[in-house]
């Protein structure tokens, strides 16, 4: 699809840059705190602000926030808003219908298309920790270039700690690397599902392969061209989305939008891309997916144990508590998780923490389950 640059497209000194940040997600994993009404990324479970709010913070020094846009459903849309007041009424896309990642960002990189299809798209998480804030910064300017001077997709890959079975990987080629703006970027040679332990441990000693980040760069012009040769089978969405988005018809919107199949976009287009490029992405990532990861961020005691509130712990080790109101004692327990939210109260072991999602799904079978989810 070809498009004359109009108001806005011109060519500037300096790259024009979107980050599109996808703050509508559910983060059942965070339950009891975490609800329906308040989801993770709504939460101050890793610094003083709302994961939201740190990660709009984060990208300022980068994009004005009138190139920022937060892609999420009504409710969530709702609570940014409330969050982000300074942010312009056009920041906030609101998404027809939960249909995952890869038609949201079609709807996000549409928009961007349609204002200048030479800008970047910065597709970031809006529940991500980065420790390292200013390398963070050093390689996402560089990855715009990437994107920018050589079309390509571009992803970080974070070196693997551990041979990881919850995360998917990316494959790589270490001895083909290439710098540009800064970074040193490698050519993607695959995208592979969340491994076993012992594919995980094979992963881990090549060195050939990092953790999937979910943050992605690309030209929404390239976005376009790719989507058109990788999966053609997306552009009736993506022509109708950029028609709909153009006349402000919100009926058309829907109906373009619900030709998107609900596939991540790793699924829908990024595993079928040739030339993608990853950087490294070396700056303390974090994808705090379930409690237990907040023990590698929190403080700790001399026994291990992370606590937000008053904790009197006899004998206990490496145990995580979330009770800010009350006096909490641990006695004699080991790699516990213990989150107390009001109306809700989850103990449970640390190693078992993933199955908090399970929790919701039985609650939502339930005759009260409104009250608690």
């Amino acid at each position: 699809m070809k498009k004359r640059i109009g108001r806005g497209g011109a060519k500037k000194a300096g790259r024009d840059v979107r980050a599109v940040i996808l703050a509508g997600g559910r983060g059942t994993r965070f339950w009891p705190l975490g609800r329906a009404a308040k989801p993770k990324q709504f939460l101050r479970i890793t610094g003083r602000e709302p994961m939201l709010l740190e990660t709009v913070r984060r990208v300022r020094p980068l994009v004005p926030a009138r190139r920022v846009i937060l892609v999420a459903d009504a409710a969530s849309t709702r609570l940014a808003r409330k969050l982000l007041p300074r942010l312009p009424k056009e920041s906030f896309l609101v998404e027809p219908l939960a249909r995952n990642t890869a038609p949201a960002l079609m709807l996000a990189t549409a928009r961007v298309w349609l204002e200048n299809p030479e800008a970047v798209v910065a597709v970031l998480p809006a529940d991500h920790l980065i420790r390292d804030e200013g390398r963070f910064l050093r390689i996402l300017r560089a990855g715009v270039e990437a994107a920018a001077r050589k079309r390509a997709f571009v992803t970080f890959g974070i070196p693997p700690a551990y041979p990881a079975t919850g995360y998917g990987y990316i494959r790589h080629d270490r001895e083909s690397g290439r710098k540009i703006g800064g970074a040193v970027f490698y050519p993607v040679q695959g995208f592979k599902e969340k491994p076993n332990l012992a594919q995980a441990d094979e992963y881990l000693a090549s060195g050939d392969y990092a953790w999937n980040s979910g943050m992605f760069l690309w030209r929404a012009d390239v976005f376009a061209e790719k989507l058109e040769v990788f999966a053609p089978e997306l552009m009736p969405a993506w022509t109708g989305m950029v028609e709909a988005l153009g006349s402000g018809n919100r009926k058309k919107l829907l109906a373009a939008f619900a030709l998107a199949p609900a596939l991540s976009i790793d699924y829908a287009l990024m595993e079928k891309v040739e030339g993608v490029l990853v950087a490294d992405g070396d700056f303390g990532w974090s994808d705090v997916g379930a409690w237990s990861t907040l023990l590698d961020i929190w403080p700790r005691d001399g026994n291990g144990n992370a606590c937000r509130g008053e904790v009197l712990a006899l004998g206990a080790k490496n145990c995580l508590v979330w009770n800010p109101s009350r006096l909490t004692a641990l006695i004699g327990v080991r790699d516990i998780v213990v989150v107390e939210a009001g109306d809700a109260l989850l103990i449970c072991d640390a190693a078992l923490d993933q199955k908090v999602k399970d929790i919701v799904d039985a609650l939502k079978k339930t005759k009260k389950h409104k009250k608690y989810i």
